[in-house]
């Protein structure tokens, strides 16, 4: 079970049209992934919600950005797996279209 924030019908339909074609094999290892998504009302204030969006936040506002001053990415950046080269891109951080 995935808990998702819920944003509105056509928001969470969306979404969980997306999350179902990666889960059914259309991802990076090609395999079927076990999770199913609920959606869940935002007033519920769960406390894994809310650290991924103290984490993912900064990350998409600097993929979206990149040019603009992101202090909560740069604390973000130290914590993320790099390759034995130093690279971030591919290891640590994968975007996905």
């Amino acid at each position: 079970m995935l808990p998702v924030e819920s944003r509105g019908c056509k928001e969470d339909g969306d979404l969980e049209l997306v999350f179902r074609r990666i889960c059914d094999g259309t991802n990076a290892c090609g395999q079927r992934l076990p999770f199913e998504v609920v959606f869940v009302n935002k007033k519920q204030n769960l406390r894994g919600l809310q650290l991924a969006d103290l984490v993912c936040h900064p990350i998409g506002r600097r993929l979206l950005k990149p040019d603009q001053p992101n202090r909560a990415y740069d604390v973000v950046e130290k914590k993320l797996y790099r390759s034995g080269e130093g690279r971030l891109a591919g290891h640590g951080l994968k975007t996905l279209p």
